[in-house]
């Protein structure tokens, strides 16, 4: 653990007790820029690890996320103007040259980075066959295992070589013209870890001539960096749930205004079936921004597509996806026409090959089956729980093994009931996870956090101590008595144990079967060790 405890006496340094509810924004970024200042100073080297730590230092450390929620500060319009200020500092507008990217722009709770997937795979099929569009750009968030995956073209992460490049154009721009549209920005200022990436993500395309970029949001939408963009090609809306609620709200219906905050005029929208007040929500904001949304039912030529996984929720998805893929083609070439009977072959193979790491991945060691799927809400936990369920049915009855974790997130313990039940209550003795491991984000054992994966965004005490997991343990507990339970410091050290018990318990011939779910970053962290790779 001993990253976490060097970053423990780092967040040592700040001025954490002067914190007031009278807080005001300016002097929590002086704080932010002192702290900054203090402990990093820039960087003489250009290699892709002194972009990441550069990147690093970006990151709003926990006691100010603390003040601010304490201060009942939240993301609001001037989240948007800073990054308008900051494009200017690196010399693009909003407008004129955001428009020539011609993005789609995709929101949600639950399966906009399916979606998003979705639309980058289907036009790099197009582009493979017809040349059209040149380039592809994806922009997501969080990464798995390297940063640079949430900027890729054509489907590829870009290189470590790239993204060093690009990363330090923006920083050196920022520092030339730190007081350009200081009525936007604070002068000397830089914006935040996940603002950066977004802004770096525009000069990179912008910069390697992408003529279609697909950009998922990161937390809401009206508010979000990625909602800069004044004319999407499309815009489109996953379906909405409970998810970020101290920033977006206790009620589905709050979270919808934020979401439809990415419906622009002049530009189509796209939505799929959603919950009663949500769909008002939606209906009510798009009238108010004078947008024809259009509410698709799934798609009917999706009949005789593979789509993966084989369910209700994922053809909703492929159904967003081929709407606003199918838009995003009408202005990019002039021949396609969509057909109302049939996919083209280039849609069907998108859908079918669309690779989205993390998600509903299956991998199968000498005695041991993973199942690994991302989920970081009540539903999308019960769906990951029903697919293990499905995919288990018929690997043979060894015994099932938990992995956890949701960071930082204490209603995340909500979550476990349905996880739990649904599992138990698809075995016939009624039987859940023999073992369940609670462990953090760290991803290694004796080295710590590799170095893509630095958070300091959480309590560091809390990650030593293990806190959110005893008190994941404890509520399993109450759930399942019969249930093997163990808290564990790291990814690595998780992985390890379950392979212990795959070799003490499948003698018999049977496999275990361990489901890896929760976080994408532990999701992600997972993988780099079971794949033993350095992204994805």
């Amino acid at each position: 653990m001993h990253h976490v405890l060097k970053r423990k006496a780092i967040f040592g340094g700040l001025p954490t007790t002067s914190f007031k509810s009278t807080t005001t924004r300016n002097t929590l970024i002086s704080i932010l820029v002192s702290y900054r200042r203090q402990h990093f100073s820039e960087m003489a080297s250009r290699t892709y690890n002194d972009a990441i730590d550069t990147l690093n230092t970006l990151q709003t450390p926990f006691a100010v996320i603390e003040a601010r929620r304490k201060a009942g500060i939240r993301p609001d319009a001037n989240s948007v103007q800073e990054m308008r200020g900051y494009l200017a500092r690196i010399g693009y507008s909003t407008s004129s040259d955001l428009e020539k990217l011609n993005i789609v722009h995709v929101a949600g709770t639950k399966g906009k980075g399916s979606t998003c997937a979705f639309v980058d795979s289907i036009l790099s099929k197009w582009h493979q066959t017809k040349g059209i569009p040149k380039k592809v750009g994806l922009f997501t968030s969080p990464h798995l295992i390297a940063v640079r995956e949430r900027i890729r073209i054509n489907s590829r992460p870009i290189s470590e070589e790239m993204f060093a490049r690009y990363f330090f154009e923006v920083w050196d721009r920022l520092e030339d013209n730190s007081t350009v549209a200081t009525d936007l920005v604070e002068p000397g200022t830089k914006p935040i870890y996940a603002r950066y990436l977004t802004l770096m993500s525009y000069h990179v395309y912008l910069s390697e001539g992408v003529d279609v970029a697909i950009y998922e949001t990161g937390i809401g939408g009206e508010y979000d960096a990625t909602n800069v963009v004044e004319r999407p090609v499309a815009s489109g809306i996953s379906t909405l749930g409970i998810d970020h609620v101290y920033v977006l709200g206790d009620t589905v219906d709050k979270i919808a205004w934020h979401k439809a905050g990415i419906l622009k005029k002049g530009s189509p929208g796209f939505t799929i079936e959603q919950v009663g007040s949500a769909a008002e929500v939606l209906k009510n904001r798009a009238e108010e921004k004078g947008v024809d949304l259009k509410v698709l039912e799934v798609d009917q030529r999706l009949q005789g597509v593979r789509v993966r996984p084989d369910a209700n929720f994922q053809k909703k998805n492929a159904t967003l996806a081929i709407a606003l893929a199918e838009t995003a083609l009408k202005k990019l070439d002039p021949d396609f026409k969509p057909d109302a009977a049939a996919l083209p072959s280039e849609f069907v193979d998108g859908i079918e090959q669309v690779v989205w790491r993390g998600r509903c991945e299956v991998k199968e060691e000498d005695n041991i089956i993973w199942h690994v799927d991302g989920a970081h809400t009540v539903d999308s936990l019960k769906m990951a729980a029903r697919w293990f369920v499905e995919e288990t049915k018929t690997e043979g009855k060894g015994p099932k093994v938990l992995i956890f974790n949701q960071q930082g997130r204490s209603e995340a313990v909500d979550f476990l009931d349905g996880l739990c039940n649904t599992v138990k209550n698809a075995d016939s003795t009624g039987q859940g996870f023999q073992h369940v491991i609670f462990c953090t984000n760290v991803t290694y054992a004796t080295m710590g956090y590799k170095r893509d994966f630095v958070n300091h965004q959480y309590n560091p005490a809390d990650i030593e101590k293990m806190t959110q997991q005893r008190i994941f343990a404890e509520k399993w507990a109450s759930l399942d008595t019969s249930a093997k339970i163990l808290v564990i410091p790291s990814i690595e050290e998780a992985i390890n144990t379950a392979r212990g018990l795959a070799n003490s318990e499948g003698e018999d011939g049977s496999k275990v079967q361990a489901l890896i779910t929760g976080s994408l970053h532990l999701v992600g962290g997972a993988l780099g060790i079971l794949e033993k790779a350095d992204a994805l």
